[in-house]
């Protein structure tokens, strides 16, 4: 049989390169169900990441409203002068506080009985708050003053529909009839909802008081430790993965140095809290709860991610850079740190944030260092006690915060996640700029 026949019996057989047969129609058709799949999965991936930030932001976002009375009050030289002679000064002013609601209710219009022990449960001790503005500020007096006083949890619970008159039971903190009060005082417009600042700039309050709990002393301790995280882990990493990316020797020993690293990468964050438990406090007895211990403890677990980030950068800058700079006279020092380091520091940059955006939200290793158990009532006096003073850290405040009973310390923990997942998010968008920035094409 001659050539030409063998090739035209073989056509014949595997028929022409225009028409499908069915391996291919099926090759075809696997491919095609392999990208449906493909986009099922982003789908499915995409669907649940709106349910949990809409679930986040639903659940947060009442933290920060809160419920306040706001009045306009006179307080006379003479009621301040009374008042601050009698042997009970904090009743005194609740007195005139009370007058003042009462007279305020009648210009609108509206009847409504109640005593001393309903305004206590509905805002606390409104006397101490007057008392103590008029100390602070006695040129106010004899002037009208606008204050601005926070309900207590069950009453803004009320309003923001956590608490109903069919689920409360009545109780020292609030009964059903106090709801009478605060229908009228919201119907005259005294009683309203306003944006809470003291949840951003405020400290926590301890077990007693949700509504005046605030997320700003932790958002300081936080700022600290990451200070502490960037300074030791940044240059320590990088200087790691450059020597031994460029300049350790391959022997066993950089090999067992590098499966180590790897090994640390995945080690959990609690593993960490042991050990700076043990070493920075029962051993070198540094402060606990110090934003300086928490800083150190998550170094430690922020350098795997870092270095191993950095040498992956290092490594992806292409052999013939390196080649090139030898090859015009540069040393080996000169060729890494005046070529291959500018090249490789997006990467490096994108990395380290990353490991500090991760040490961020590490709420283990603050277990074992007190940091949850010690509440924040204010804020650092200085810039060095920022590091040395006990502090929290927000994913450890907002753990302390969903451990509560009070409902009201579940809708400031869910409002923490918010503020924690900017920050997050700030800090990657900060990533992709830095990355965009110093990115150089070869």
């Amino acid at each position: 049989m001659s050539d030409a026949s063998m090739e035209g019996a073989g056509a014949r057989k595997h028929g022409s390169l225009h028409t499908i047969d069915r391996r291919t129609a099926k090759r075809n058709a696997a491919e095609k169900r392999f990208k449906y799949y493909g986009m099922a999965a982003i789908a499915i991936g995409v669907f649940f990441l709106v349910v949990l930030a809409v679930s986040i932001v639903r659940s947060g976002l009442p933290a920060f409203t809160q419920t306040v009375v706001k009045i306009d009050f006179v307080l006379s030289q003479e009621e301040f002068d009374t008042a601050e002679g009698t042997l009970f000064k904090t009743a005194a002013y609740e007195g005139y506080f009370n007058a003042a609601l009462v007279n305020r209710l009648t210009e609108r219009g509206i009847e409504v009985a109640f005593d001393e022990d309903v305004v206590e449960r509905l805002l606390g001790k409104t006397g101490g708050t007057l008392r103590e503005f008029y100390r602070a500020n006695p040129d106010q007096i004899g002037e009208e003053v606008e204050f601005e006083l926070s309900t207590s949890s069950r009453v803004d619970g009320y309003f923001k529909g956590r608490v109903t008159r069919d689920n409360m039971e009545d109780s020292r903190f609030l009964m059903r009839t106090d709801l009478d009060l605060v229908d009228a005082l919201a119907e005259a417009g005294i009683m309203v909802q306003a944006f809470n600042w003291n949840f951003i700039t405020g400290t926590d309050s301890g077990v007693d008081n949700p509504g005046g709990a605030g997320i700003g002393a932790s958002v300081i301790g936080s700022f600290f430790m990451m200070l502490v995280v960037l300074i030791l882990s940044l240059p320590i990493g990088v200087a790691a993965s450059i020597y031994l990316e460029e300049f350790a020797p391959q022997n066993r020993f950089t090999d067992l140095i590098e499966v180590n690293i790897s090994n640390l990468a995945a080690v959990p964050s609690i593993v960490f809290g042991i050990l700076g438990l043990a070493v920075f406090i029962q051993f070198m007895h540094l402060p606990q709860s110090a934003p300086l211990v928490g800083g150190l403890v998550l170094t430690l677990m922020t350098l795997p991610t870092i270095i191993i980030s950095t040498r992956a950068s290092l490594k992806a800058v292409p052999p013939s850079i390196r080649d090139a700079a030898l090859g015009l006279g540069a040393s080996k020092m000169q060729a890494v740190f005046h070529h291959v380091l500018p090249l490789a520091a997006p990467g490096i940059l994108t990395g380290t944030i990353i490991g500090l955006a991760q040490a961020l939200g590490e709420t283990a290793p603050l277990l074992l260092i007190g940091m949850v158990g010690f509440v924040a009532r204010g804020y650092p006096d200085g810039f060095v006690a920022g590091f040395t003073d006990p502090n929290s850290a927000m994913p450890a405040q907002i753990y302390t915060w969903a451990s509560r009973a009070d409902a009201g310390f579940y809708e400031k923990a869910w409002g923490g996640i918010i503020i924690l997942l900017l920050f997050l998010l700030t800090m990657n968008i900060i990533a992709i700029i830095l990355r965009r920035r110093f990115e150089r094409r070869w």
